[in-house]
């Protein structure tokens, strides 16, 4: 009796390979949720990335009142200020990056955008290694509702690292 593996790899199996790659590359939005945080995915944006865009959202203030419109809750790293609606209609995923510590109350109105329109989210925490529990915990308190993945990173690195895992 052949193997899982010694099936898998007979000719017969092979006419249902696909030999190549994804015809639509993934389109990643990255977006700094406090002022420490933007100064990593600004250097981070200077790389080079498959389809990634970065953003900051560290300007946050209040939840909008209803009926009133989210433009302006994000910006770009030029500072033009852009509708997170059409941001995350053109995502197929959202990555938050956050500062142990620090507050984030655009998580939870980003994460709310995403949720409603199926966008996979990812958070990625910077510090964690540096800080007590409970302040980090505070931090993942915030995110945790809104993220699929969290993942607290010990070093910047750490952040360019599972943007490529990503294929930002």
């Amino acid at each position: 009796m052949q193997s899982e593996s010694a099936r898998m790899s007979s000719a017969a199996e092979a006419r249902y390979r696909i030999d190549a790659p994804n015809s639509k590359p993934r389109s990643v939005k990255v977006i700094a949720l406090d002022h420490p945080s933007e100064r990593v995915v600004k250097s981070l944006s200077q790389q080079t990335w498959n389809n990634a865009t970065f953003f900051t959202a560290s300007a946050f203030g209040d939840t909008p009142r209803k009926g009133e419109s989210f433009a302006g809750w994000l910006s770009d790293l030029a500072g033009r200020t852009k509708n997170l609606i059409e941001e995350v209609n053109n995502a197929d995923l959202v990555v938050m990056v956050a500062t142990a510590g620090e507050n984030t109350p655009a998580a939870s109105i980003i994460g709310e955008a995403c949720s409603l329109k199926r966008v996979m989210t990812t958070a990625l925490v910077l510090g964690g290694t540096n800080v007590p529990d409970e302040v980090l915990s505070k931090t993942l308190t915030q995110l945790r509702p809104w993220s699929l993945m969290l993942v607290i990173a010990s070093a910047e690195e750490y952040i360019a690292d599972m943007l490529t895992a990503l294929r930002a």
